[in-house]
């Protein structure tokens, strides 16, 4: 029987993957019950005005104003006998080091990577360089702040430099937010302004045509590698979050040496960031086997479509027994 802990539960936020974190905040709440623990559920965004109904917070509807600027004052508001802090949040002020360093000030134990790991790992710019320097094969690129250049001046580096088809990404958001592929020169303008909607900084990368791939780590623990077969041929936000959109297979259907190259680039990415506890890293891998990591998720999904779930219920390990997993790993 474990400890029962007094677990502080972060949902929703203020980032474009607010009812993405909702809907992995409600798996996570009922499995921590289960795990016997005390539960306090906070969405920051809500700021010092928190939800009296547990269901509300779980709402795909917000009940009250969402701003990331009501951040700080929510956090006044905390009970004082919180044990750790299970961060439930996605994307931009959850998953970039902004929570985990007012959870640090406030001397608190928090779940996942720590306020730099964070940080790097969310700059897609940044953390590229990081895995490049350290070993790691990523796909080329090319990146523009905005207002640094015209979008045709953009367009001309882009279609020199990186070539088509390409993809076009904001910097540091998750969950495919604001990505597109562009198979055309007609279309990279207009997915240059879909990045910058989300993003002061947008990073194209060239295509890599193969597989979606991916493989998670759990401590120091590889999990199996899971391969992705969405059905609009690339795992968008629909084919994510919707039952029926996506077929899994773990372990994937690739060759047994390049299962091994894509957990031993998994591990080097994760350790080169600086990350702890859990993670997953995407990959690419082309028809003859080259593996190519496109990012790593420091808080990854954890709704009932999710990935790290599925590669730990592959090995033995049901979901409420991964999230008390996560939250020793804290302590």
């Amino acid at each position: 029987m474990n400890k029962s802990l007094h677990v502080l539960l972060l949902v929703g936020g203020a980032s474009p993957e607010r009812q993405v974190s909702k809907m992995s905040g409600k798996s996570i709440y009922q499995a921590l019950l289960e795990n016997g623990h005390k539960v306090t559920l906070h969405d920051p965004a809500y700021g010092a005005r928190q939800p009296r109904a547990i269901e509300d917070y779980f709402s795909p509807e917000d009940i009250l104003p969402v701003s990331h600027s009501q951040y700080i004052e929510s956090f006044q508001i905390l009970p004082k006998d919180v044990d750790v802090v299970f961060i439930g949040l996605h994307g931009k002020w959850g998953e970039d080091g902004t929570i985990q360093s007012i959870l640090e000030l406030l001397n608190l134990r928090y779940t996942g990577s720590g306020v730099l790991a964070s940080s790097l790992a969310m700059d897609k710019v940044i953390s590229k360089i990081v895995l490049k320097d350290h070993g790691v094969t990523v796909p080329a690129d090319i990146n523009f702040s905005s207002g640094e250049l015209d979008a045709n001046t953009m367009k001309d580096k882009v279609l020199s430099m990186v070539g088509l088809p390409c993809v076009v990404k904001p910097n540091d958001q998750g969950s495919t937010v604001g990505l597109t592929i562009c198979h055309s020169e007609e279309e990279l303008i207009p997915a240059f302004d879909e990045g910058f909607k989300y993003s002061g900084k947008i990073l194209i990368e060239e295509f890599i045509p193969g597989k979606e791939i991916t493989a998670g780590i759990l401590g120091e623990q590889a999990l199996p590698v899971l391969e992705i077969r969405p059905l609009h041929g690339i795992y968008d936000y629909e084919c994510k979050y919707t039952h029926g959109m996506s077929e899994y297979l773990v372990p994937a259907d690739i060759p047994e040496d390049v299962a091994g190259e894509v957990q031993r680039q998994t591990k080097i990415a994760f350790d080169s960031l600086g990350c702890k506890g859990y993670g997953r890293a995407d990959f690419r891998v082309t028809p003859d086997g080259k593996v190519y990591c496109l990012e790593m998720n420091t808080l990854p999904g954890m709704t009932s479509t999710s990935l790290i779930p599925k590669m730990a219920k592959h090995i033995g390990l049901p979901f409420p027994e991964l999230i008390q997993k996560i939250v020793e790993y804290a302590l």
